[in-house]
């Protein structure tokens, strides 16, 4: 069976661990050849060792997404080593601090707006420009679940992840045409790193958050990793400008 990204390039940016290390991890064992993006440098690195040590090909860049010049650098350099970029996985991303609305810090919600939602953008931009040039892409953008549901207690985090949407939706029909299609996937709760310190072995705490799950369970970054490839491949063809609630059920309760 053919794998469904063979012989193309994948950026995977906030690709040090959780869900973007899932979806890196993913593009390759699809034959993708994948340049990994983080600030954590060493978390990247044990990405890309992964990655090669399953006979993938991959490289790490270290870039901070809220930085315009890093991510232009970035995009350049995914083009220098492997000679084009064909798919991306816009998911770095900060949780932020819980606080109701009328409590968050103007610091916190900077940071929120410039990691998740001005990252995405200059992600996007700098990944348009190069995919214009051979009228062909594919850009997979992570939201949340937030975005589309609200959360008591994350209304900045909520905002920024409705904006990212916002982008996908409208970028998608500015490039529909252009040969590029562009989707998110909203991650419900997730086993990533981040849930696993939020729990740190109180299983009260993990009940807690399966009972909000109608399925029962976490979910899990290769679950995710799933839909990103797949929207990333020409098996989702005719996908553009799409949100994919993957949630266990929790959107639709």
């Amino acid at each position: 069976m053919a794998r469904l990204v063979d012989g193309k390039v994948a950026l995977v940016t906030g690709a040090a661990s959780g869900i973007g290390r899932a979806s890196a991890l993913a593009f390759a064992c699809e034959g993708a050849k994948v340049v990994v993006s983080d600030v954590n440098a060493e978390g990247g690195e044990e990405t890309v060792r992964l990655i090669r040590v399953a006979g993938g090909e991959a490289a790490f860049v270290r870039a901070d997404v809220s930085r315009v010049a890093e991510v232009d650098a970035l995009v350049a350099e995914a083009v220098r080593r492997f000679g084009r970029l064909d798919c991306a996985h816009n998911n770095a991303g900060i949780a932020g601090v819980r606080a109701a609305a009328a409590d968050i810090a103007e610091k916190d919600f900077d940071a929120l707006v410039a990691v998740n939602l001005k990252g995405t953008w200059l992600s996007m931009r700098a990944e348009l420009r190069v995919m214009l040039k051979s009228g062909s892409g594919a850009i997979v953008n992570t939201s949340a679940m937030n975005a589309i549901s609200g959360s008591k207690g994350t209304a900045a985090y909520t905002a920024a992840s409705a904006g990212i949407l916002g982008f996908t939706r409208s970028a998608a029909l500015d490039y529909a045409d252009a040969g590029i299609r562009i989707n998110a996937v909203c991650p419900g709760t997730i086993r990533t790193p981040m849930i696993e310190r939020m729990i740190a072995g109180r299983a009260e705490v993990e009940s807690a958050l399966v009972a909000r799950v109608p399925m029962k369970r976490l979910g899990t970054p290769d679950e995710i990793a799933a839909a990103v490839v797949w929207l990333a491949s020409d098996s989702a063809s005719f996908v553009t400008g799409q949100s994919f609630p993957i949630d266990g059920g929790m959107v639709p309760r």
